[in-house]
């Protein structure tokens, strides 16, 4: 399973962005499909999970302003983000986590660069 993140850019504090992800494969079946970011000199932290019955689940420094959703027609899944701070500065990666899974793996993308400036 390939992964495209796309979406990132410079935005002021305030703005938003939307980040997509599409994947080479059908995401329909794949367990969970994730955002995780790793700003500089950080651990990478997740971000947005979506599971494959539709549960969504988010890190608590984005509650509230981040939304992930998902276009299963389209390969792809989406994280909207809304009232950007400079510390949502950071690499976003998307993943597919299918280790329990058909393909027993988790496949990652290759990243987009979000900047936040204040």
């Amino acid at each position: 399973v390939q992964l495209q993140a796309s979406g990132g850019g410079l935005v002021q504090a305030g703005g938003c962005l939307r980040l997509s992800c599409v994947a080479s494969t059908s995401i329909a079946s794949i367990k969970t499909m994730g955002w995780s970011r790793q700003a500089p000199g950080k651990l990478r932290e997740v971000v947005a999970t979506i599971g494959s019955g539709d549960r969504i689940t988010y890190g608590d420094s984005v509650k509230g302003r981040f939304t992930m959703f998902r276009d299963n027609a389209k390969n792809t899944v989406y994280l909207q983000m809304t009232s950007l701070k400079p510390e949502d500065t950071a690499v976003y990666y998307c993943n597919a986590d299918d280790l329990d899974g058909h393909y027993g793996m988790d496949f990652w993308g290759q990243g987009t660069q979000v900047t936040v400036s204040s």
